[in-house]
């Protein structure tokens, strides 16, 4: 009779150790495709940094031709290094709030008119907040064809970079107000009454003293952040650990188990 009395407990806790096993199975393999996943995360984000770091370096080019356009992504294109000659719309500027090493303030984001009719935006530069910039650059819109009336010509070096888009961590927009907080170039285009006249669907982040001496405000060029979050390794390791914790939790339950079992078959 003592035998059926020890039979139920025994097999209750051969099935919550099945069911620890398998519970400790599937966690196993969860933690360690996350790990395997960051390891090619690592791999990808390694890449896209040397790609990166090659294009910033590189001898500067020719902004891409009306051609090229449809082809210009994030991926094969952000942070290439441009030059480009052409005349500033410094009336149809766009103030774009930002945040810098210099404090805060804005991004003056200024129309060039380029020998071939095509416009493309040019972010020349930060101005501290106190300057004013909402105020100074009112919303206007180009008049007839803006180049028509072509002025000094300037030349530019900078990074191409991809328009950017309005995201969860960033406030909308609103053009009629003249808030800006995102480098929109199809919005900023529409609003400045550009889009007729072939802007292009990328702008471009002048170098430190690319302005001209009778610029406006002398924006301060060339403080481009190039630098990209790599914790894919640490992440690796975290996943990883978090797997071999759980097996040798699961291996000291086991044992626990085997030896309350063999204390039992001696009583």
């Amino acid at each position: 009779m003592a035998r059926d009395d020890r039979a139920a407990p025994a097999g209750r806790r051969r099935g919550f150790s099945l069911l620890l096993a398998v519970l400790a199975l599937l966690l196993i393999v969860l933690f360690a495709g996350l790990g395997t996943w960051q390891v090619y995360r690592l791999q990808w984000k390694l890449d896209l940094i040397a790609r990166v770091e090659a294009r910033v370096h590189a001898a500067p080019a020719p902004v891409p031709s009306r051609t090229r356009w449809a082809g210009i992504t994030p991926e094969s294109d952000e942070y290439r290094r441009v030059t480009l000659h052409g005349t500033y719309l410094y009336d149809l500027t766009t103030p774009v709030q930002a945040l810098t090493e210099a404090g805060s303030g804005y991004w003056l984001l200024t129309p060039m008119c380029t020998a071939d009719g095509t416009i493309v935006l040019v972010n020349r530069g930060f101005i501290p907040a106190e300057l004013g910039a909402r105020t100074r650059y009112t919303p206007q819109r180009a008049a007839g064809n803006p180049c028509a009336n072509a002025g000094p010509a300037a030349d530019v070096t900078g990074l191409l970079r991809t328009s950017e888009r309005n995201g969860a961590f960033t406030r909308t927009n609103d053009p009629a107000q003249n808030r800006w907080y995102t480098r929109d170039v199809a919005a900023i285009a529409a609003a400045r009454g550009l889009a007729g006249f072939h802007p292009a669907p990328f702008f471009v982040d002048a170098a430190a003293r690319q302005n001209p001496p009778d610029s406006p405000d002398q924006p301060v060029g060339g403080l481009t952040v190039v630098k990209f979050p790599n914790s894919h390794l640490v992440y690796a390791f975290t996943w990883y650990a978090l797997a071999l914790m759980v097996a040798a939790a699961w291996w000291w339950v086991a044992r626990r188990g085997n030896d309350s079992e063999n204390d039992e078959r001696h009583d």
